[in-house]
């Protein structure tokens, strides 16, 4: 039987679609049966995992609870052999303690016998002693019987006696300690002074007022005057110096105070001698050059002057006043020269005494920079240094030595008596300082003026250029207590009222003469 077309369609859709379901649901029930599969495989091989993971932990847990016991056994056993050893040490210990014990008792045996000795010996010292009193007592009434005197005076007199005897015992001990430091102190002070002046022999010329230049001839004397003078007042204008031409042949004399301003001009006049062209002008020009040529002259020796002492690093301002020194003069001693001296003394003096030489040498060499600028200042030379020194940043030890050299300020420091010593040692040897005939003589006299005002002094000699001083005493007018009073009253008088340089020995002589003639 023939079915219409879309009824054909219908059933195959339907047909087709109930295979579809059937496929689907058997589809879903195989993949069903193979994802249990795989959950059972994934589970037995995360059981596997796991289990392995278990035996491993459990492996390194037993490895680690090996490793702790082996290490707390060693620590056990390091413990165990620790305690060993501080038990050996406290047995010994122990050991000791019984012998000191037992030495102990031992020797508290031998006190007490020892004390018990001691005690019979007090008791009989005590039974002695009351015996010699009762002896003493019956020789001091004997003896206040015959003396007449009571207990009291006789203490007194004998306290008086023992008081005198003590005294003259202990002056006689005191002058022998005393003469004997004092023998030791002058002989190593001498050596040491010796010593460190023949380590430092400088030679010396005193400076002068004047210098003189060599003119070839008279005709060249009147060119330097020139037309009505003209030449002579430029010249001495421009250099500040008074040009002396005499009669004198060959010589004209520069004048000046000021060492810099004769030293400018003898260079300016020397080389306008040889140059011949003499004019104005020409004397400004020379007069100039000369100038800056000494400037660079004192610049030169004063950085000479600082490398001899040894001495670097000083402030520029320091260094610059320093060269000034070199035409600074003083009792016709170059002060530059003069305090490279006492750099040099004042080191070898405390390399004797084992002080900072370097030290020493910057306090000799710094001490006498306030005469660069004491015109300009007012006060001392050594204030005005120690002012500086302290702008600049000096030490403490450079800045009290310079304040300090002459005994101006409290010594505070063992360099200030160093550069004392080398200023003195410095000013006072031989061919240092010049001293014109009149000054000598005069000074001689204050001194020996100065003794005679004492009374009971007959004569007076100023004897080794002022050094010492010989005082003769007449015997009716003094006695010998006296002339010890007079000695040291000349000394403080001449420490007050006059001024020098070291130190000046007084000597007082005092003597009886009689004389009788023979008929």
């Amino acid at each position: 039987m023939d079915l219409p077309q879309p009824a054909i369609v219908s059933a195959i859709a339907a047909i087709s679609s109930a295979a579809t379901y059937t496929l689907v649901r058997i589809f879903d029930k195989l993949y069903r049966i193979s994802a249990s599969e795989r959950a059972k495989e994934i589970i037995q091989h995360a059981e596997l995992e796991a289990d392995t993971k278990a035996r491993d932990a459990e492996l390194r847990v037993k490895e680690q609870a090996i490793q702790l016991k082996e290490k707390n056994e060693s620590e056990f056993q390091k413990i165990r052999d620790e305690l060993y050893e501080k038990e050996r040490f406290l047995d010994k210990r122990q050991d000791s303690l019984d012998r000191q014990a037992d030495d102990q008792k031992k020797q508290e045996r031998l006190v007490e016998n020892t004390q018990r000795k001691l005690s019979e010996r007090v008791a009989d010292a005590d039974r002695k002693n009351a015996e010699l009193a009762k002896l003493i007592e019956k020789e001091r009434f004997t003896l206040h019987e015959f003396s007449g005197l009571n207990r009291e005076e006789a203490a007194e007199q004998l306290l008086i006696l023992l008081d005198k005897e003590l005294k003259a015992e202990t002056g006689r001990v005191i002058a022998q300690h005393e003469k004997r430091i004092k023998e030791r102190c002058d002989a190593t002070a001498r050596d040491m002074l010796l010593i460190t002046l023949q380590r430092f022999a400088a030679s010396h010329a005193a400076e002068s007022t004047t210098a003189s230049v060599d003119v070839p001839n008279d005709e060249t004397k009147g060119r330097i005057i020139g037309r009505e003078g003209r030449n002579i007042r430029s010249f001495e204008k421009a250099a500040g110096v008074d040009l002396l031409i005499d009669d004198t042949p060959g010589v004209v004399l520069i004048s000046c105070f000021d060492p810099v301003r004769r030293e400018t001009a003898h260079r300016a006049l020397t080389r306008l001698i040889a140059d011949g062209r003499i004019h104005p002008a020409r004397i400004e020009e020379l007069v100039t050059e000369s100038h800056k040529e000494v400037q660079k002259f004192i610049m030169k020796k004063g950085k000479e002057a600082i490398q001899e002492a040894g001495l670097f690093g000083l402030n520029e301002r320091l260094v610059e006043l320093l060269c000034r020194l070199h035409f600074r003069t003083s009792f016709g001693q170059n002060v530059l020269r003069h305090s490279v001296e006492v750099a040099f003394i004042a080191g070898a003096i405390a390399a004797e005494l084992g002080l900072n030489q370097k030290l020493a040498r910057r306090c000799g060499l710094l001490h006498d920079i306030g005469k660069a600028t004491d015109h300009e200042s007012e006060g001392t030379h050594a204030k005005i240094g120690a002012d500086l020194l302290k702008r600049y940043g000096e030490q403490t030890e450079v800045v009290q030595a310079a304040a300090g050299h002459h005994d101006d300020a409290r010594l505070e420091n063992p360099y200030t008596m160093l550069v004392m010593t080398a200023d003195a040692c410095s000013a006072s040897r031989p061919g240092a300082r010049r001293e014109s005939l009149d000054l000598y003589v005069k000074r001689m006299e204050e001194l020996e003026s100065i003794a005679k005002e004492f009374s009971g002094v007959a004569q007076v000699f100023a004897i080794q250029a002022g050094r010492e001083m010989r005082v003769l005493l007449t015997s009716e007018q003094s006695t010998d207590e006296t002339a010890a009073k007079i000695c040291r009253d000349i000394a403080k008088a001449l420490t007050e009222r006059v001024q020098f340089p070291g130190e000046i020995k007084v000597t007082v002589i005092r003597e009886a003469r009689f004389v009788e003639t023979a008929r």
